[in-house]
């Protein structure tokens, strides 16, 4: 990389800013959370990150960093109202870090492959231990009926294979077909669809943890609403990757 932690990168913030927003990927298939709220604030704090010298590598760091301490709020602290705010608070800022850090790469001419590798292994972590922290929660301070249990349990197998997917399907396609085009037109309700199975706007459900009931009905609306969408994507993902077979 073009510069080491302790380097103030030429230029000033609002070049930064400008400069980023002339480099954003395609917002196809991005749910209204992720495009309106945490891309744009993920670029002002990627272009403060790169004016202060800091690399994505300490970015991506400081995002994991503010993700466990959500989780481990989560997990060990009984919920009250102030809790599930500092969990919402604590997991939308990791999430705001972690749009952060590839926009910071970008802005510095690329990013590397261990960088890759990190990103998405955190990410991976974060998504694996999102619903086991949610499961320990039900286990210690959550409804008395034990299928309650079974609700994060699920939404686990269904965050951890949707990641997968994601990350695989486009190592099977064509590089041709990898990145969707920009020219292709978009429902325009299909961005606000897509919300309950945006990680960004599921953190601030979490605001709702001290209240009982409510938070667990919503929990297990949204945990529905995932299960429902990747049931989906997997019929897709077949009948596409059986058509390439096909074709070859």
């Amino acid at each position: 990389m073009a510069a080491t932690g302790a380097e103030r990168a030429p230029g000033g913030f609002r070049t930064h800013l400008e400069a980023l927003g002339q480099a954003q990927k395609p917002s196809l298939n991005t749910a209204a959370y992720s495009r309106l709220v945490n891309r744009p604030a993920g670029r002002v704090v990627a272009a403060a990150a790169h004016t202060l010298g800091a690399t994505p590598n300490q970015v991506t760091t400081l995002s994991a960093t503010l993700s466990a301490a959500g989780l481990a709020v989560l997990a060990l602290v009984e919920p009250r109202w102030w809790t599930g705010l500092l969990v919402a608070v604590l997991l939308a800022a990791g999430y705001v870090l972690d749009s952060s850090d590839g926009q910071l790469a970008r802005l510095r001419g690329g990013g590397s492959r261990s960088g890759e590798w990190l990103d998405h292994t955190i990410d991976c972590f974060k998504t694996a231990g999102l619903h086991l922290a949610v499961l320990v929660s039900c286990y210690r301070f959550g409804p008395d009926a034990d299928g309650w249990l079974l609700v994060p349990l699920g939404f686990e197998v269904v965050a951890v294979v949707t990641y997968f997917g994601l990350i695989l399907m486009p190592t099977l396609r064509p590089a041709s077909s990898g990145s969707p085009s920009t020219a292709v037109r978009e429902n325009p309700l299909r961005k606000w669809a897509l919300l309950p199975m945006d990680y960004g706007a599921q953190c601030w459900m979490f605001v709702l943890l001290g209240f009982g009931m409510l938070f667990w009905w919503t929990y297990a609306l949204v945990f529905a609403c995932n299960a429902a969408a990747l049931a989906i994507a997997l019929r897709k993902w077949w009948r596409e990757l059986r058509a390439l077979d096909g074709a070859s």
